[in-house]
């Protein structure tokens, strides 16, 4: 199969999708170009297994998604921020979803020592992150429970570092209400589960980093 093949399966693949959406709702894409009012935010990694509208069962319009690689919300990162400040401020959403995954390459690969490329910069929070727990992760003798439970300890730091931002912070002052959670997904059988990191207001976090 040719790569011009590979593409056009996907145009085609469209036209099927688009064609069942109509025949199932007809007015289903007239509501969608209308409003994007979602109540969601969905900050995922961005391994093509985890795809977000899927599995947690919602349509297109739905949930407002950001993903990178091993789903981090750093505070430099002016587009994550970015996306944070849309959802919130202009599609009043509810819910901020942090959503790691088990078999994370992203995880994996901070946890080796050698060199990856660029990639290496965008995994120094995780590898910090290894290093402020190490005991406990060389504890853990199997290599991939390793990894998975770092992937549960970013999560944590990613739902932290939300609530820490003044975004968020000014969000709540205002009466806003908005609940970060921390959720893991296993590839392997399909199922999300919830961490219990949620958060929903600023009493939740640290006295350092809470704003006035």
């Amino acid at each position: 199969m040719t790569e011009d093949q590979d593409i056009k399966i996907l145009l085609d693949n469209n036209r099927q999708w688009a064609s069942k959406r109509r025949a199932e709702d007809p007015e289903f894409f007239l509501r969608l170009s209308r409003q994007q009012k979602p109540k969601y935010l969905w900050i995922g990694c961005s391994d093509s297994r985890v795809p977000a509208n899927q599995i947690i069962g919602l349509d297109p319009g739905e949930v407002f998604v950001h993903r990178n690689v091993a789903n981090q919300v750093i505070h430099t990162d002016f587009n994550a921020i970015s996306v944070m400040q849309y959802a919130i401020e202009y599609l009043d959403i509810r819910h901020i979803i942090v959503c790691g995954h088990y078999e994370c390459g992203g995880i994996f690969a901070a946890l080796q020592p050698q060199q990856f490329g660029i990639v290496d910069n965008w995994l120094r929070g995780i590898k910090d992150l290894h290093f402020e727990h190490q005991e406990e992760i060389a504890s853990i003798k199997d290599e991939r429970i390793r990894a998975n439970r770092l992937s549960e300890l970013n999560v944590e730091r990613q739902v932290k570092n939300i609530g820490h931002s003044p975004l968020v912070q000014n969000a709540w002052k205002r009466g806003h209400k908005l609940s970060v959670h921390g959720w893991i997904y296993s590839i392997e059988d399909g199922l999300v589960r919830d961490l219990n990191l949620t958060i929903s207001n600023r009493d939740q976090i640290s006295p350092t980093h809470r704003l006035d």
